[in-house]
C-alpha cells in the first residue's frame, strides 16, 4: 500500500486516524503496531512473516549483546544481528544480481530462479542497523519492550520509503507523545501531508508520463531535444516524487505526535555535488556518514584513503538502490564529482559565482539521473550524448501541455528557495506556528488540495512510486 492509492487516502488513514485518537495513549502504539502490520501485509503478505521475525530475533540478541561483560561476546553477537539483517537484505536484492555478473564473466549459462524483493526491506535494514551498532557503541541503552521496537521498525509512515530514523533520535518518542499532542502541531502534519500528496499525485505523475514516453522509445527516435525532455521530466519527478512521499510521512508522523527527520532541502539549488548530498535524501547521507564513511576512516587518514572511502560510499549508495550496474555508475558519477571538488573543482565553482555552481551541478545532477533511469546502459549513454550532441530533427513525438504547465511549476518550486527571503517564506509554510487567520487557511487550502490530489489520483491510470522498490 503506497499513500498516493485511493485505499490508502479514503479507507485506510480515515479509520487508523479515528482509531488512533479515541484510544487512551497507553493504547496508541499497539494501535500503530496493528495498523503498520496490515499496512505491510497489503502489499507484502509473505514478507511481514520476515520483517516481524527479525524485529522479535534482533531485541533478543541486541540485550543479550548489552548484557555481555567481554568484548568477544558482545562482538559475537553484534556479528550474529549484523549478518542475519545484511544476509536477509543480500539474498533477496543482490543474490541473482551477483550471481548473474558471474556467470556473464565466465560465460556460464544460468536459469535462476525470479526472487521476489520485499517491500522497503532496504530502509528497516538500515534502521535494525543503527539499532544494533548504537547499542553497540553505547549511544543508547536497549528497549525493554519488544512491542516498542516492533513499533519503531514497522512505524507505517515510514516503513516502505524512510525517512531513515536512527532509533536515539526518536526513541523518547515511542514511550511519550503528550507533548505533541496539541491542535498546531497536528494541523501542521496534515499541511505538509498535503503538500506532499500534492507533489505526488499532481506533478510528479505528470512529469512521469511525460518521462516514460520518452525513455520508451528507440535511441534512433531521440534527437536533442526529445533528450532533454525525458532528462528533466524525469529530473523533477523522481524529487517530486520522493520528497512528496516523505513529506507525506513527516505529515502523518506529526498528526500521531512523532518529529521525523527532514529528508530534503531545495536539493536543485545545490552549488556543488558535495551540497547535493547535504539536501537530497539527507537520512540516508547521515547514515552512509556514521555507518560507513567514518568506519572506514573517513578524511582522517590523507586524502587518498578519503578519495577512496567517498568512491566505495557512493559505488555502495548506488547498489543500495538497486541491483543494476546504471545504479552503481550512477553512485560513481557523484562518487566521481565529490573528489573532483575536493582537487580542483570547489574551489573553480566558489569562484565562478554561485548562479553558475547552481547551474553547473544541476546539468551534472540531470545527466545523472538519466544513468539512474535506464538500466539499459546503451540507452542511457546515447540519452546522455544526445543531451550534449545539438543534433535536433523532426521526431514523431510530441509534448503536451499538460507537461509545459507542470515543468514551469516544478521548477519554480524546485529553485524558489534559491533567494533567502523565499526561503523564509518557504520555512513559514512548513512551520507549526499559526495565528488565528493562518490556521483556518492553512486547513481550508490544504482539505482543496487533498481533493484536487484525489481526483488527480482517480483519473490518470499512472501513479508509480519510484522508490517503492528499494
Amino acid at each position: 500500500m503506497v499513500f498516493s492509492s485511493i485505499t490508502f487516502l479514503v479507507y485506510f488513514l480515515p479509520i487508523f486516524l479515528l482509531a488512533y485518537h479515541i484510544v487512551p495513549n497507553r493504547f496508541k502504539n499497539a494501535i500503530i503496531l496493528l495498523f503498520s502490520i496490515y499496512f505491510y501485509s497489503w502489499g507484502g503478505p509473505k514478507f511481514i512473516f520476515v520483517i516481524l521475525g527479525t524485529t522479535f530475533l534482533d531485541f533478543f540478541l541486541v540485550k543479550a549483546m548489552h548484557a555481555q561483560k567481554e568484548k568477544a561476546k558482545k562482538i559475537t553477537f553484534l556479528v550474529v544481528s549484523l549478518v542475519m539483517n545484511l544476509g536477509l537484505l543480500f539474498y533477496f536484492k543482490y543474490s541473482n544480481f551477483f550471481i548473474e555478473t558471474f556467470a556473464s564473466a565466465f560465460g556460464i549459462e544460468t536459469h535462476l530462479a525470479k526472487i521476489i524483493l520485499p517491500v522497503g526491506i532496504s530502509f528497516y535494514t538500515f534502521e535494525s542497523v543503527t539499532y544494533i551498532v548504537d547499542v553497540y557503541r553505547g549511544i543508547h541503552p536497549p528497549l525493554k519492550n519488544v512491542w516498542n521496537y516492533q513499533t519503531y521498525i514497522l512505524l507505517f509512515p515510514k516503513l516502505i520509503a524512510g525517512p531513515i530514523v536512527r532509533y536515539h533520535d526518536i526513541a523518547s518518542q515511542i514511550t511519550s507523545r503528550e507533548k505533541n499532542y496539541n491542535t498546531d502541531f497536528k494541523l501542521n502534519g496534515f499541511v505538509i501531508f498535503c503538500l506532499g500528496l500534492a507533489k505526488k499525485a499532481i506533478i510528479a505523475n505528470t512529469l512521469g508520463m511525460q518521462a516514460d514516453a520518452v525513455f520508451s522509445l528507440n535511441i534512433s527516435q531521440i534527437d536533442t531535444a526529445t533528450a532533454w525532455v525525458g532528462a528533466l521530466a524525469y529530473t523533477f519527478q523522481i524529487y517530486f516524487d520522493f520528497s512528496g512521499y516523505s513529506d507525506m510521512a513527516i505529515g502523518l508522523g506529526k498528526i500521531m505526535g512523532f518529529k521525523l527527520p527532514e529528508n530534503f532541502n531545495n536539493p536543485y539549488i545545490s552549488a556543488s555535488i558535495t551540497e547535493f548530498w547535504r539536501r537530497w535524501h539527507i537520512t540516508l547521507g547521515s547514515w552512509m556518514k556514521n555507518y560507513l564513511y567514518i568506519p572506514l576512516g573517513g578524511n582522517k587518514k590523507g586524502n587518498i584513503k578519503l578519495y577512496r572511502n567517498l568512491i566505495i560510499v557512493f559505488l555502495l549508495s548506488g547498489l543500495w538502490h538497486g541491483a543494476s550496474w546504471n545504479f552503481v555508475l550512477w553512485g560513481a558519477w557523484h562518487g566521481l564529482f565529490l573528489v573532483l571538488e575536493r582537487l580542483f573543482l570547489g574551489n573553480l565553482l566558489a569562484k565562478v559565482g554561485r548562479v553558475v555552481s547552481i547551474f553547473f551541478t544541476f546539468i551534472i545532477t540531470v545527466a545523472g539521473w538519466v544513468l539512474f533511469r535506464c538500466e539499459d546502459l546503451k540507452l542511457a549513454f546515447g540519452v546522455i550524448k544526445q543531451m550534449f550532441s545539438f543534433h535536433f530533427f523532426s521526431a514523431k513525438f510530441t509534448v503536451n501541455n499538460d507537461f509545459y504547465t507542470m515543468l514551469i511549476l516544478a521548477s519554480i518550486i524546485s529553485f524558489f528557495a534559491v533567494f533567502s527571503k523565499n526561503k523564509q517564506l518557504q520555512d513559514k509554510l512548513y512551520a507549526p506556528v499559526f495565528t488565528k487567520n493562518s490556521r483556518w487557511l492553512l486547513l481550508m487550502s490544504s482539505i482543496v488540495l487533498y481533493y484536487i490530489s484525489l481526483s488527480y489520483i482517480s483519473a490518470l491510470n499512472f501513479n508509480p512510486f519510484i522508490y517503492f522498490r528499494f
